[in-house]
């Protein structure tokens, strides 16, 4: 905790979280319409054998092992927005996801969304209640933009980096929050595997979002590194 700091405050004043595979699971609505994007955009299937051996690579591993090139991903991501506004009554909220962002507003920590999906979708999925105690909102980011979304985060928030945690379920986020110099912690219900995740270190791995809470202000650890 930063120097002169509140002993009574929590450990992280601001909290970022991904939103596919962290707050949205999202998953089985990715696998259902990937033959279709694969088949319009010109990349390789995935077989339903190559899936758990994919969980545990890198995105840009899964990115090369598919055949697609980086210029095709903006199109591709505009593609899926598009999709996914139409469909995201398909899409559920991880269980516990709503109390641990009513938890976290309760506990004084801010929280701030970022995501490579696009704002309408990640609104009406969350629903008023949850998005309304979201402070600010990063959406759109390129699949390996996190990391500036992260820094305009952080600038508006004027807090200590030390202040400040990552959390997401794909090794892209804890790389982002890497080079901007802020904590990186790992969810376990997403899509990567604990081997990729913890491979990088984070400062925590949850297995459940009731983990979450007790870690970010303090009074717990989480078992999962």
């Amino acid at each position: 905790m930063a120097d002169g700091a509140d002993p009574l405050a929590p450990r992280y004043r601001l909290v970022i979280l991904d939103f596919d595979g962290t707050l949205a699971d999202s998953g089985d609505w990715f696998l259902s319409i990937a033959d279709d994007l694969a088949d319009r955009f010109r990349f390789c299937r995935v077989a339903p054998d190559e899936i758990e051996g994919l969980r545990g690579r890198t995105t840009r591993e899964v990115i090369k092992h598919l055949g697609i090139p980086r210029w095709k991903l903006p199109i591709i991501a505009r593609h899926l927005h598009r999709r996914l506004a139409a469909e995201t009554h398909k899409i559920a909220l991880f269980e516990g996801v709503s109390a641990l962002l009513a938890d976290l507003g309760a506990a004084g920590v801010r929280i701030a969304l970022v995501t490579s999906n696009a704002e309408h979708n990640a609104r009406a999925i969350l629903g008023a209640d949850n998005a309304a105690r979201i402070e600010q909102w990063e959406c759109g980011a390129s699949l390996f933009g996190k990391a500036p979304r992260f820094r305009r985060v952080i600038r508006r928030a004027r807090l200590p980096h030390d202040t400040i945690l990552s959390i997401g379920d794909e090794t892209r986020d804890l790389t982002a929050a890497r080079k901007v110099g802020i904590d990186g912690a790992a969810v376990l219900w997403g899509y990567a595997n604990r081997e990729a995740l913890t491979a990088l270190a984070p400062v925590a791995a949850f297995t459940t979002p009731g983990e979450v809470v007790p870690f970010v202000v303090g009074k717990g650890r989480s078992s999962g590194v």
